[in-house]
């Protein structure tokens, strides 16, 4: 498929893997709507797209509230048209162990990474099921497969990522010709970690992780542009990729 004039929007678009994808797929001529909460960050990553011959719009967005998303939505039919692919990517990774009763974090990692992903679902799907065209990317993780200590709640979130998934590519892919693409990565170098606050599972987290070379956004950034650019009758369902490191 060729995505030239496609509309994407990019949740979580201010770093890491967002930013990556954003400047991939514009770079192909997609137009991106940037999402996030960095309004700074995105206006950056705009002009940077804008420079390279892309096109962007940037809307600040907290994925926790449903009011934002329709907000994005609006703007970004406004701009460009009925949005064509979904990448449901904003998330947290505040990694705790149970014990410690990091409570706060628990709730707001289910807030960001499963609520967050239904209300850009519940503003985007009515458009693509009427269309009977679209594209979901859900980014889930390995942590959706394989459950670590210190990181019950948040593979919790990301098992609920994946069945959502599951769930949305059985009803819509059939009957109104959505693809649904999970995605799942390994051991990525981006901010993720910057939000772990319990020091005794963060002394754990470095030993642990201390031997992996870890991949790049880019690294992800390159799966997902190659599930939402197959041919229509292609369904990438899942890509979980791993560095090699890490087995």
């Amino acid at each position: 498929m060729n995505i030239q004039d496609k509309v994407i929007i990019i949740t979580g678009a201010s770093s890491g893997i967002g930013q990556a994808t954003a400047k991939k797929l514009a770079r192909d001529g997609a137009k991106v709507a940037l999402a996030a909460r960095r309004k700074d960050r995105l206006d950056e990553l705009k002009k940077d797209i804008e420079e390279a011959g892309g096109t962007a719009i940037a809307v600040e967005v907290d994925v926790t509230k449903r009011d934002d998303i329709k907000k994005l939505v609006q703007e970004t039919s406004s701009a460009f048209g009925p949005c064509d692919v979904l990448v449901n990517n904003a998330g947290i990774m505040p990694l705790s162990y149970m014990k410690n009763m990091h409570v706060d974090e628990w709730l707001k990692m289910v807030d960001v990474n499963v609520n967050g992903v239904l209300h850009c679902l519940a503003e985007t799907l009515p458009d693509m099921v009427e269309r009977k065209s679209g594209h979901i990317v859900n980014i889930s993780s390995v942590a959706g497969r394989e459950v670590s200590p210190g990181g019950a709640v948040y593979s919790g979130t990301k098992f609920a990522v994946r069945a959502i998934s599951d769930g949305l590519r059985q009803e819509l892919s059939p009957k109104h010709n959505i693809r649904v693409t999970c995605i799942e990565p390994g051991a990525v170098e981006t901010e993720l970690t910057d939000s772990i606050t319990d020091e005794e599972l963060m002394e754990d987290f470095k030993s642990s992780m201390g031997e992996l070379d870890f991949l790049d956004s880019e690294d992800i950034a390159n799966a997902i542009h190659y599930a939402v650019c197959e041919p229509n009758g292609v369904h990438i369902n899942e890509l979980q990729v791993r560095p090699t490191s890490q087995g």
